[in-house]
C-alpha cells in the first residue's frame, strides 16, 4: 500500500500538482478533506465592500425603487397639472356665466323699469285726456259769461276758483298749454282746421288758437286747434272793372 502511495506521490509531483491535494486525496479521513475544503472556499471569497463615507452603497434594487418613485412622483404631478387647468378652466366658465346673467339681468331691470315708466305715463295720459273737455268748457264759460250783477259775479268767481284749482292740479302733473298765436304752423304740435287769407302774416303763421293744446312733459298730450294765414288772392281794381264793362 505504501508502494502505491509513494508512486501517486511521485506520479503527482511529476504532473505539478500541489502536495496539500495529493495528501488530501490520499487521506484516509473525510474530516481533513472538508477541513481542506472549506478553507480553500474562505481564501476564494472576496470581502464584502463597505462604504467609508456611511452612506448606503448603491445597488440595482436601490436604482429600480428610485426610478420606480420618480416615475410616481411624475404621474401625480402630471394628474394634479390636470387637475389645476380643469378648476381653472371651470372657473372661467363659471365666470363667463356671471358675467352673461349680471348683463342679462341688468338689461331686464332696465326694460322692465322702461316699461312701467311708459305704462304709468300712459295712464296718466289717459286720465288727463278724460279731464281736458272739462276745461275746455271752463274756458268757454269764462269768454262767453258777462256777468252783470252781483250775483252773477259770485258765481263767475266760484266756478272760475274750481278752474283755477283744475288747472293748478294739471300742472303738478306736469300738464303746460301751448301758446301758439305768432308762431309758425308745426304739423306735429298743431292741427289747422280753418285758413284765413291776410298780407299782413307770412303765409303758415298761426292767427289763433281755436282748441287749446298741451304738452305732458316733453311730449305732445294734445295738439293745438289753429287757424292759419294763408296768402291773399288778387283780386282787380275798379279801373279793370270800367274797362271791362266799356269793352264789353
Amino acid at each position: 500500500m505504501m508502494d502505491e502511495n509513494k508512486q501517486v506521490n511521485n506520479t503527482s509531483q511529476q504532473l505539478g500538482e500541489p502536495i496539500e491535494v495529493n495528501q488530501a486525496m490520499n487521506s484516509d479521513s473525510p474530516a481533513e478533506i472538508n477541513s481542506h475544503e472549506s478553507g480553500s472556499d474562505v481564501t476564494e471569497q472576496t470581502p464584502e465592500q463597505t462604504n467609508v463615507s456611511g452612506e448606503p452603497a448603491f445597488t440595482e434594487e436601490n436604482g429600480v425603487a428610485a426610478a420606480e418613485t420618480t416615475e410616481v412622483d411624475t404621474a401625480a404631478l402630471t394628474q394634479l397639472t390636470q387637475q389645476i387647468e380643469f378648476l381653472r378652466m371651470q372657473v372661467e366658465e363659471r365666470s363667463t356665466q356671471y358675467m352673461r346673467i349680471a348683463a342679462d339681468f341688468e338689461n331686464y331691470r332696465k326694460r322692465v323699469s322702461k316699461e312701467k315708466e311708459e305704462m304709468e305715463t300712459q295712464v296718466k295720459r289717459n286720465t288727463i285726456m278724460e279731464l281736458l273737455p272739462v276745461v275746455d268748457n271752463f274756458e268757454r264759460a269764462r269768454a262767453h259769461l258777462k256777468p252783470q250783477n252781483d250775483g252773477e259775479m259770485t258765481i263767475h268767481k266760484s266756478y272760475q276758483g274750481v278752474y283755477k284749482q283744475l288747472v293748478d292740479c294739471l300742472k303738478r302733473l306736469g300738464v303746460s298749454p301751448m301758446r301758439p298765436e305768432g308762431q309758425e304752423f308745426d304739423p306735429n304740435l298743431h292741427e289747422a282746421v280753418m285758413r284765413e287769407p291776410t298780407n299782413e302774416h307770412p303765409e303758415g303763421t298761426v292767427l289763433e288758437e281755436l282748441v287749446r293744446g298741451y304738452f305732458l312733459g316733453d311730449r305732445v298730450l294734445r295738439h293745438a286747434m289753429v287757424k292759419v294765414a294763408a296768402p291773399q288772392e288778387d283780386t282787380p281794381t275798379e279801373q279793370e272793372d270800367e274797362s271791362s264793362q266799356e269793352n264789353s
